[in-house]
């Protein structure tokens, strides 16, 4: 049966990477957030404990630049599983050092480049999530697959990480150019085949991230209906990206609109529309969650 709209929401924390920026970090393209981590990690744990005081249930591994596409094949080769451990260590003392509960999610990103299906290439994306996936199995509590474009990508992740027996959410980005209409993943493929492969995977929770929040209600409806997953949104604070965009090849626009305040005016439609699983990507910051709070209770 669908999950009760009325279920305890579950908080989980935002962007990383602007944050990282805002508060000072190393920070530069290609790299991306995974400049903090290689050269002042401290950074990376101050962005976790911030998210931790606004009230975050989940603080995700800063993980998701740490691959080919952002720090190059040689530094990866050489580098990046030490550089995901640290990260996932990173993630860990902060969640253990909480007053409360607070789980540490391992970021599992698209590694051949943000929003474009039409880039995804499994064989090539299988040795370097098997890497990710080695690095940070110790310090995680279940593995969060994030900005997935296409169903292949999620099955190859539920692939990856069945082994480790940790939880698995997938989230998948959108089509966000037309809301209104039925709503699909940037490859075509619809919610509803989303969710249902979610199901067919043992995934615990099916998630909608970087993408438009107006695009995110149908979306968990969709969901809703063709699953009894956990279903979660983290919406973005960008305008609505090009069909040919790559994530973080530049520093996108933040909408004027999406203030905390408006940004929990659309997690309240989240919530009614099902989603029990709250948060924000990129451009939603520490005083978004704060903002969300309220809805968590």
């Amino acid at each position: 049966m669908p999950q009760s709209v009325a279920s305890p929401v579950i908080l989980l924390d935002g962007g990383t990477g602007r944050e990282l920026m805002r508060i000072g970090a190393p920070f530069q393209q290609p790299e991306w957030s995974a400049l903090a981590l290689i050269e002042a990690p401290e950074y990376v744990s101050r962005v976790h404990q911030s998210y931790v005081d606004a009230g975050a249930d989940v603080i995700t591994t800063n993980t998701y630049a740490v691959v080919p596409f952002h720090i190059g094949e040689e530094r990866f080769a050489a580098r990046g599983a030490e550089w995901a451990a640290l990260a996932g260590s990173l993630a860990r003392e902060i969640a253990d050092a909480a007053p409360r509960k607070v789980a540490v999610a391992g970021s599992l990103p698209p590694v051949c480049g943000s929003y474009r299906p039409d880039l995804v290439d499994i064989a090539r994306a299988r040795p370097i999530l098997a890497v990710l996936v080695a690095a940070l199995t110790p310090y995680v509590d279940h593995w969060q697959a994030e900005t997935l474009s296409s169903l292949s990508e999620a099955e190859l992740v539920g692939e990856l990480v069945a082994p480790t027996g940790k939880p698995l959410w997938l989230s998948f980005t959108l089509d966000d150019g037309h809301p209104g209409t039925e709503p699909r993943l940037r490859s075509g493929e619809s919610v509803t085949d989303a969710a249902r492969l979610a199901q067919r995977l043992g995934a615990r929770a099916i998630l909608f991230n970087c993408s438009q929040p107006e695009v995110m209600t149908d979306a968990v409806r969709a969901a809703r209906a063709a699953s009894d997953l956990l279903i979660g949104v983290y919406a973005n604070a960008f305008p609505p990206q090009d069909p040919d965009a790559e994530a973080n090849a530049q520093l996108c626009d933040i909408r004027a609109d999406l203030d905390p305040a408006g940004y929990a005016a659309f997690a309240r439609a989240w919530r009614d529309a099902g989603a029990t699983i709250l948060g924000g990507c990129c451009g939603i910051g520490p005083e978004h969650i704060a903002a969300l709070r309220a809805l968590a209770a």
